[in-house]
């Protein structure tokens, strides 16, 4: 049976929809450069940049607290608590998807951006919410925007947390900021390179 033209054209669609969703929610194949990253996830330079603009963190920053919360990876969730030493039980925190946001924060980001439909699955509401984030720890911690060291203790620790100090006591949350900082300088520097080349190639929509 010869299916009508319309219904393949919905068909081819659908397919296409959801090829573009698969590709879109795994993570880059070299999560090492900023300029391979932005080049395979065609839409993501453009979430970073209206990210930055809208709230002030830099692309760069973003891009080093993401990669060091999920990997990119946008079903990342927490280890399981063990039962028993054997059955997995319930998880560590409520965290969930490529910022690793936990609900409660999640939800006040979505009341306070008005961005109440956003989930921690896309890329684009996720840059959106560390560069909330990131804007909520300079004007309640007094945390510099562009100090990825001091950025991802308060959103490691909360702003109370940074506040009164509680990273000092955590020597290895002050080795993974130091890593974090590191990379920041890294996409820095790459982005230097080729900003201007995914300037001009932005896509009109980006990938959720």
């Amino acid at each position: 049976m010869t299916l009508p033209a319309t219904f393949r054209i919905v068909l081819a669609a659908l397919a296409g929809a959801a090829v573009l969703a698969a590709c879109a929610s795994t993570p880059p194949d070299d999560i090492s450069d900023a300029c391979e990253i932005f080049e395979d996830k065609g839409g993501w330079y453009g979430a970073t940049r209206r990210a930055e603009k809208r709230w002030g963190l830099p692309k760069h920053i973003q891009l080093a607290i993401i990669r060091q919360e999920s990997g990119f990876d946008a079903d990342a969730k927490p280890a399981r608590r063990r039962f028993l030493f054997v059955f997995p039980g319930s998880r560590k925190s409520s965290a969930r998807g490529y910022p690793q946001a936990v609900e409660g924060t999640w939800e006040r980001y979505q009341r306070d951006s008005g961005n109440r439909g956003a989930s921690r699955r896309s890329f684009s509401d996720a840059a959106d919410f560390v560069s909330w984030y990131g804007r909520q720890s300079n004007r309640r911690a007094g945390v510099p925007m562009d100090n990825a060291y001091r950025q991802y203790l308060a959103y490691h620790e909360g702003w109370e947390g940074y506040r009164s100090g509680t990273w000092r006591r955590k020597r290895w949350l002050q080795d993974v900021a130091e890593q974090v900082s590191r990379n920041a300088a890294r996409y820095r520097a790459q982005l230097d390179r080729c900003e201007r080349r995914l300037r001009r190639g932005i896509p009109l929509v980006p990938f959720i």
